[in-house]
C-alpha cells in the first residue's frame, strides 16, 4: 500500500476511534453531578451546596481546581497511554477511544466546575462548543441555533474526531515503533489531555466570568438572608 494510502487508511481508523470515545463518554460514561459536587466540596474544599455556589467563590480558587482537576486526567491518560502503548499499532485504536472518554470526563468536570450543569440543552450545546475549542475546532452560533441537541452533538463529534484524527496522523507515528511505542504513548496522552484541556477552560473561564456578573447583579437584588442563602 502506498504510503498515502497507508496515511489515509490509519486516519480513518482514527477518526472512528475518536468518534467512538466521545459517543461513549456522552452516553454512557458522564460525570454524576452529584457525586462530583461532593468531591469539590471534601478534596477540594469549595464551600458550596450547589454549583450556582461557585459564582461567589473567588475566581482564582476555581482555577486552582481546574488545574487539579486537567492533572489528574492527564496523570491517568498518560498511564494508560503507557500501559497499551506496548501494543504498538495493534493497539492505537484503543487507546484512542480510552483517552477520548478520559478527555471529555476532563472538560465536564471543568464545565461544572464554572457553573455550567448541563442539565439543559444550551448547557449540553456548550459543553460540546468548549469540546470543539479544544479540539480546535470553529463551531459556529448559526449551526447551533439551527440545531436541536440530538442532532448537533453527532455533528460536533464528527467534525472533533475528523480534527483529531488529522493531529493524531500527523505526530503519533512514534507508536508504530513497539520498543518505543508505551515511552511515546504516556507522553503523547498527558500531553493531548493537558493542551485540550487548558483550550476548554479557557473557555469555561470566560462563559463563567460573563455568567459571574449576571449573578452578581442578581443577588445585588434580593435581601440579604436569601442571597446568602445561594451562596
Amino acid at each position: 500500500m502506498p504510503n498515502g494510502g497507508k496515511r489515509s487508511w490509519l486516519r480513518r481508523r482514527v477518526e472512528g476511534a475518536v468518534r467512538g470515545g466521545l459517543t461513549r463518554a456522552y452516553q454512557t460514561v458522564r460525570v454524576d453531578p452529584d457525586r462530583f459536587l461532593i468531591q469539590l466540596r471534601i478534596a477540594y474544599g469549595l464551600p458550596i451546596a450547589g454549583f450556582r455556589g461557585v459564582y461567589s467563590v473567588p475566581v482564582e480558587q476555581l482555577d486552582g481546581v481546574a488545574t487539579s482537576v486537567i492533572r489528574a486526567g492527564m496523570k491517568l491518560a498518560a498511564a494508560e497511554g503507557a500501559g497499551l502503548g506496548l501494543g504498538g499499532i495493534l493497539t492505537i485504536m484503543p487507546d484512542l477511544g480510552i483517552l477520548s472518554a478520559i478527555t471529555m470526563r476532563t472538560i465536564q468536570k471543568l464545565s461544572l466546575i464554572y457553573g455550567f450543569e448541563m442539565n439543559t440543552d444550551d448547557e449540553i450545546a456548550e459543553l460540546w462548543i468548549a469540546a470543539a475549542s479544544a479540539a480546535g475546532v470553529d463551531i459556529s452560533r448559526e449551526l447551533l441555533e439551527k440545531e436541536v441537541v440530538n442532532r448537533f452533538v453527532p455533528k460536533v463529534i464528527q467534525r472533533i474526531a475528523a480534527r483529531a484524527s488529522a493531529e493524531v496522523v500527523e505526530k503519533w507515528a512514534g507508536r508504530l515503533i513497539p520498543l518505543t511505542s508505551s515511552a511515546i504513548g504516556c507522553a503523547l496522552n498527558y500531553y493531548f489531555v493537558r493542551a485540550w484541556g487548558q483550550r476548554a477552560r479557557a473557555h469555561f473561564r470566560r462563559k463563567h466570568l460573563e455568567a459571574r456578573q449576571s449573578f452578581a447583579e442578581e443577588q445585588a437584588k434580593l435581601p440579604g438572608s436569601a442571597a446568602q442563602l445561594l451562596s
